[in-house]
């Protein structure tokens, strides 16, 4: 598979490229931050995303999305990353499509996601990012479940309609679709490093019908595994973007600010630290894009690519933002600056379903190491 977009997932980036710096831009974030927006995002974006066809990228035509893969997807985030912009789409096109795909829970949900009027927060993260390690007990309950535990960095969990949470129960995994209005629910927001919003979500023996579970029970480490292999490959392609756009500002600072009476770019020091970025992030690139295109396609090695789509995207988009600091000096240290801004993403986003270095350690354990 060549490493390059077809022509017509170039029109689609070109889309959503307009899309985004128009409607989207950092001054966006911005004015959300600094009007302490308790939401965490636009919801009337989020409708004109869905206006636009993306948030069903990932749903199948005969259920009302586009039916097309995560190349498609990863071209929306990118632009996402590269302006900042705050919102749902990781998790609910992408990660709750994902673990909802085949499951009866596909004709209720997806309808609400595809004309922007739901989102999704997925329930996963406990510290630990094992799959194995799942904490949250399941109990067996008249005809449904007690659910008990707690989750935590639920991305939009404090606002989401729909909840995707992992727990364990008896025989294995199991997944289960929850509104948030769940009664016994405490959803407690928390602002991150970022300016983001995410939730500590507590189950406090909440019971929940036989009917919330996905799939099937005690079978959901396949719904899970599509959904982290989903997200952590959506969230690689955001990635690419946060790094993208600090490497773009890095260098028009380069071009502007002046020493000595020329353009501190011309420094040769300085170049070659800008061209191994650049090279850094197109290596880096072509690892995202072929995750994406495993992942498409059901090859049995997508699982290993998109392990080292996330390492490597996290390690490049971080050596963007550090590099993009020094280059701009202290200056680089003021809010004043968005470059701040963008290392503050990068190190949310890196940690996002597993950071380098337990990307790596599951590649070598995956090699027999």
């Amino acid at each position: 598979m060549p490493l390059y977009l077809t022509d017509e997932q170039a029109m689609l980036r070109d889309t959503a490229r307009d899309f985004v710096a128009e409607h989207a831009p950092v001054s966006h974030m911005r004015a959300l931050r600094d009007a302490g927006d308790s939401t965490g995002f636009s919801r009337g974006l989020w409708r004109q995303f869905a206006e636009l066809g993306l948030t069903g990228i990932l749903i199948p035509e005969a259920q009302g999305g586009l039916g097309l893969g995560h190349v498609e997807a990863g071209v929306v985030l990118e632009e996402i990353g590269r302006n900042l912009s705050p919102s749902p789409f990781l998790a609910t096109a992408v990660g709750a499509v994902e673990a909802l795909k085949g499951s009866a829970h596909a004709d209720r949900w997806f309808p609400g996601i595809v004309a922007g009027e739901t989102v999704a927060a997925l329930a996963i993260d406990e510290g630990a990012k094992h799959n194995g390690r799942i904490a949250m007990r399941a109990e067996r309950s008249g005809n449904g479940f007690r659910l008990s535990g707690t989750k935590q960095f639920v991305a939009h969990g404090h606002v989401a309609d729909l909840l995707i949470v992992a727990a364990r129960t008896e025989g294995g995994t199991t997944l289960f679709a929850l509104p948030r209005d769940t009664a016994g629910l405490t959803v407690t927001p928390e602002r991150l490093a970022d300016a983001g919003i995410a939730a500590r979500l507590t189950f406090d023996g909440v019971e929940v019908d036989a009917d919330a579970v996905i799939g099937e029970v005690d079978r959901g480490d396949a719904p899970l595994a599509r959904m982290l292999a989903g997200g952590r490959v959506g969230a690689s392609a955001e990635l690419l973007g946060v790094g993208g756009g600090a490497m773009d500002r890095t260098v028009s600072y380069l071009k502007e600010r002046k020493q000595f009476g020329q353009p501190i770019g011309s420094f040769q020091a300085l170049q070659h630290r800008a061209a191994h970025l650049y090279s850094e992030m197109e290596v880096a690139r072509a690892a995202v894009l072929k995750a994406q295109q495993l992942l498409d396609a059901g090859d049995p090695g997508a699982t290993d690519a998109v392990s080292v789509a996330k390492a490597m995207t996290s390690l490049a988009t971080t050596l963007a933002v550090q590099e993009g600091i020094q280059m701009h000096g202290g200056i680089g240290m003021t809010d004043e600056y968005d470059i701040g801004f963008y290392m503050k993403r990068a190190r949310v986003l890196a940690e996002l379903f597993g950071d380098a270095n337990f990307h790596a350690d599951a590649l070598a354990r995956a090699a027999g190491y």
